[in-house]
């Protein structure tokens, strides 16, 4: 046994497919969620001053980012060749969404280390659509 499924795929391609569209819907939660001033209001002060600073061109490459890398997802898994070019538009909006916020003095570690989850996450599924159009596995 190769691994394979009837269409071709390897057994990996469905899972990596599940777990990075997983990854960016938390996103898309975690950017709703940003959108609400209720939500907003209850967040630590590290953290609301970091959603209430973010210029609004920030807050449109973070939506870019997020519900872009959802949309690669869906696009994985119904095996388009589509899904390439959405996780590169992803993955910019990903590195745009973080430029404000390069040195900022008191910046949250966590923030940090989920800004740089995303831009690694981001990369290999920009990497992986290619490898699954290389592979035949999408179309």
């Amino acid at each position: 046994m190769n691994g394979t499924d009837a269409g071709g795929a390897h057994w990996s391609f469905w899972a990596i497919a599940v777990v990075g569209l997983l990854f960016n819907l938390m996103g898309c939660a975690n950017f709703l969620s940003q959108m609400n001033a209720e939500t907003v209001a209850s967040m630590p002060e590290a953290y609301r001053a970091i959603v209430e600073s973010r210029p609004a061109w920030a807050t449109g490459a973070f939506a870019i980012a997020v519900f872009g890398g959802a949309l690669g997802g869906v696009l994985l898994l119904l095996r388009r060749s589509a899904a390439y070019p959405v996780f590169i538009a992803s993955l910019v909006g990903a590195a745009g969404a973080q430029i404000p916020f390069l040195g900022m003095a008191g910046f949250p570690t966590e923030a940090l280390a989920g800004g740089m989850m995303q831009l690694i996450v981001g990369a290999f599924l920009v990497w992986y659509a290619k490898r699954a159009e290389r592979m035949g596995w999408v179309s």
